[in-house]
């Protein structure tokens, strides 16, 4: 007579391999995810559209156009690691703009000075911005709307709502954003721009700060962090980047354009809110913002060379905002969960 446990079918193993598996291509996809859909987004256009999509015409355009996107997004990324809005950087980039160009125009300035003139009214432009959330207590997303109106009142009353003519600028000034030696000098600054900020910001302790003070206020503050001087400094630097932005954009249009600047607001915030999906994933970082830029520049302009009406962009830019916020706040709470899951041997 058998036992009748002898009897019983052993117990299914569990899947232990197949769980890990799925957890780490999750995490790959959660990681480099952008820069898959990035490659995917070369491959396929490419193949569409060969000559035209992969021309060194086509891609250093876009270099050219989407550099100031990329500084005004690198800029607005800094705020937003402490989970503050800049909405005020479309309207500074605008005012920049038409100073640069008006300023050498019609005040007979030569470029240098009608820089430093701007990027000293950018930081102080950034430094109301975070007096106006520091010391008064305003929410960012109110403060800062009602200074990027104010600024975008001056750059009205100082153009007459008109365009400023550049053609009297000095081929020096518009030479800071032509192509040299097939490099389009604007993506310099980006990359310049990008690795000081991602030493700031993953390899110095002001950078770190920055992160604590977004994931928690009070625990930044019972760790001696100054949160109010962080966030001043998280401001001012993005005004002075927005400014600088609307240089570059100055010296690109050649001319002072009062409406342009609203227009750049909507793709930075998307690139710099679908960044936070990607490679740091939950928080703002430098190269996944670069990533955004790129895959909102060239799958947009594939989609131009297969026949698209101009006002797809908006589409477009509105679609990936609400697609980036969305992917945003999951991969917010999937690091939580993650961060409040036990580790186990």
């Amino acid at each position: 007579m058998s036992h009748p446990v002898a009897n019983r079918e052993p117990a299914p193993a569990p899947q232990v391999g197949a769980r890990f598996g799925g957890q780490a291509l999750a995490n790959f996809v959660a990681v480099y995810g952008l820069l898959v859909v990035f490659l995917l987004i070369m491959v396929i256009f490419g193949l569409l559209r060969p000559a035209s999509f992969f021309s060194a015409t086509n891609i250093n355009t876009i270099l050219v156009s989407q550099s100031v996107t990329a500084i005004l997004a690198l800029g607005e990324m800094i705020p937003l690691a402490t989970k503050q809005f800049d909405l005020s950087i479309g309207y500074l980039l605008g005012m920049a703009q038409v100073l640069v160009v008006g300023l050498q125009v019609l005040q007979g300035l030569s470029w240098p000075e009608a820089t430093a003139i701007i990027l000293v009214l950018s930081l102080l432009a950034g430094f109301l911005n975070g007096a106006l959330v520091t010391w008064f207590g305003i929410d960012s997303f109110i403060a800062t709307m009602g200074t990027g109106t104010l600024f975008y009142g001056v750059t009205n009353w100082y153009s007459n709502g008109e365009q400023i003519g550049g053609m009297n600028l000095p081929t020096s000034f518009t030479n800071l954003t032509q192509i040299v030696y097939g490099i389009p000098l604007p993506a310099l600054y980006v990359a310049v721009i990008a690795i000081i900020l991602w030493i700031v910001t993953e390899r110095l302790p002001i950078g770190r700060n920055l992160y604590v003070i977004g994931a928690n206020v009070r625990a930044a503050e019972l760790t001696g962090i100054n949160v109010k001087r962080h966030v001043m400094g998280a401001f001012v630097a993005s005004g002075l980047l927005s400014g600088f932005a609307g240089i570059v954009l100055g010296s690109v249009l050649q001319t002072g354009t009062p409406s342009v600047g609203p227009e750049y607001l909507l793709p930075a915030f998307a690139a710099t809110l679908l960044g936070a999906t990607s490679i740091k994933p939950g928080r703002v970082n430098v190269v996944g913002t670069l990533l955004s830029v790129l895959v909102l520049a060239f799958s947009f302009s594939g989609v131009q060379q297969l026949g698209a009406p101009f006002y797809v962009q908006y589409f477009f830019n509105g679609g990936i905002l609400i697609v980036a916020v969305g992917l945003s706040v999951y991969a917010t709470q999937r690091r939580r969960r993650a961060a409040a899951q036990p580790r186990t041997a």
